[in-house]
Order: C-alpha cells, then structure tokens, then sequence
C-alpha cells in the first residue's frame, strides 16, 4: 500500500535566522545560488517507510524545506519491496527506508543501478516477547520469528548470536542465514515472516526479531520493551537516502541530503523517538 502526501505550505515555520544564514552560506559554499535552485521548481518525489522515515521527512517538509528552497512529494510505502521498484521505473527520484547491506543485496538480486547517500540514522534491530521479560527465561527450542529478507535475516541472527540464544556456523563475508544455525544454543524453532508482518506474530511465538520502524509502528518501544538491541557503535545498518545512479548531484537531493543531516533534525529524532532512532554520525 502507498500513501502521496504533500504537506501545505501555511503548517510551515522558518528556520531560526541564525539557521537559515548558515544553510545558505553552506549551500553557497557548495556552488549553490538562487540561479541554481530552478530545479526546486519540481517537487522532489520521495518514496519512504511511515515510520520513522515519511515523519523525518515530514518534519523536515514543514519546517526546514521552504526556506532551503525545496519542495518535497512524499510516497509512503508499507513494503521494502516496491520502494526500490518505483525508483527503478522512475515513479520516484528517490528513496528513503533502507541500509547499505538491504542496498546492496537488492541490487544483486534485482539488478538496480542506484547510488547510496550518507547515513541519516539508525534503527536497533530488538527482541520482543509477550511471554518472557527476560531472555534467560528463554527455553530449548523456544519460538522465534525474522524477517525472512536475507539482509534482515541476517542481522536478526547475529542479534540471537550475540545474546547466546543461537550458534552460527563461520560463513566469512556472506551473510548467514537460517541454514547456518548449528546445534547448541537454545535450538530456536525459526520462522521467517515478511518484515512488516513480524510485530504481529508476537502473539503466536515466543520471540519475534523486529526492524526499528516496524517496532515503533506497532507501539512497540525498543528502548523500554526489547529485550535486546542491536549496538550501534559500528553497525553498518543506517539509513539513507537512495537515488539512481548519475542522480546523486541533483540539487534537490543535495538540499534534502543536507537538511535530513541538519542539526535541526538531529534535534527532532533525540527528541521523537527517545533512543528508537539514533541519528547518524
């Protein structure tokens, strides 16, 4: 399912003076001039998660775009799939949902040609349970559902690895997968679901390995209710911006680029989401 928005011009507030000053000493820094903004003229069409990413976006449409000159068209979609999909046909000029490994991953399976930005900020993958408050509580051969697409399969297994709930074999560089568990541990019953549906399989199994965006969609706090986080330190698992390939240098990217690193919004996801997403260094 995908949802367009476009938030109205009257909601916006401008940035702070001092802000504003220093965006476009930046931007003019960078070769940018109001003689150079003419493609701003064409709303930036942005395909995103609802959570956090189209309300990062949103934010940043209402509060910081109008005075940088840009005009944001925000798709929101409730897949992983068909976001890249868009992007590929041109439906959008670019994304915002995914980390460098699900990138990469989709590119090699699909075929797409498409240049990642910098990271904007991080989502812990957890451990859920409404069975168990702790995961020493956790049994032999205890329940557990991940997300079934390899890049997030993965990770869910290092996260089982790293608390001893699972034993993977050494598969070096590749990423691991439901094949590569070995006996010890606490022998998981894994089950694969579709990333958005995970949260909702809490209820039919003991564990559940949820993605940021999907926990905090579900009501789920990851800094109060997960029963164990990613680390951040060094996870290679940020989100970004993501165009097609030659894409990369066109202003309206550039802008929203620098205003989803912005100090402005930095501010506004300590402050949201309390921990769930971390912002990018």
């Amino acid at each position: 399912m995908t949802r367009t928005t476009r938030a109205p011009r009257a909601l916006r507030t401008p940035l702070p003076a001092l802000a504003a000053l220093a965006l476009a000493g930046s931007l003019a820094a960078c070769g940018g001039g109001e003689a150079e903004l003419s493609a701003a003229d064409e709303p930036l069409r942005v395909g995103a998660s609802p959570v956090p990413h189209a309300e990062i976006l949103r934010f940043v449409d209402e509060e910081l775009a109008e005075d940088a000159g840009l005009e944001l068209e925000i798709t929101e979609f409730t897949d992983y799939v068909q976001p890249n999909v868009a992007l590929d046909d041109g439906s959008l000029d670019a994304n915002y949902f995914q980390t460098v490994p699900y990138l990469e991953e989709q590119e090699r399976s699909a075929g797409y040609d498409f240049t990642a930005l910098e990271p904007v900020h991080l989502e812990p993958l957890g451990v859920y349970s409404q069975r168990f408050d702790s995961l020493e509580d956790v049994p032999e051969g205890a329940t557990v559902a991940i997300p079934n697409d390899p890049t997030n399969a993965a990770r869910s297994l290092r996260l089982l690895e790293a608390e001893g709930l699972v034993v993977l074999d050494d598969t070096g560089d590749d990423a691991p997968t439901a094949l590569d568990v070995l006996e010890g541990g606490r022998d998981l019953d894994i089950t694969e679901v579709e990333a958005a549906q995970v949260p909702r399989s809490l209820q039919d199994v003991d564990l559940a390995v949820v993605n940021g965006n999907y926990a905090i969609d579900a009501d789920l706090s990851p800094a109060e209710d997960a029963l164990a986080l990613e680390e951040a330190e060094g996870n290679p698992n940020a989100n970004l911006l993501v165009v097609r390939a030659g894409d990369e240098d066109d202003e309206r990217v550039q802008l929203l680029q620098e205003l989803l690193r912005s100090p402005e919004t930095r501010a506004f996801l300590e402050e949201t989401y309390a921990g769930a997403v971390l912002p990018a260094s």
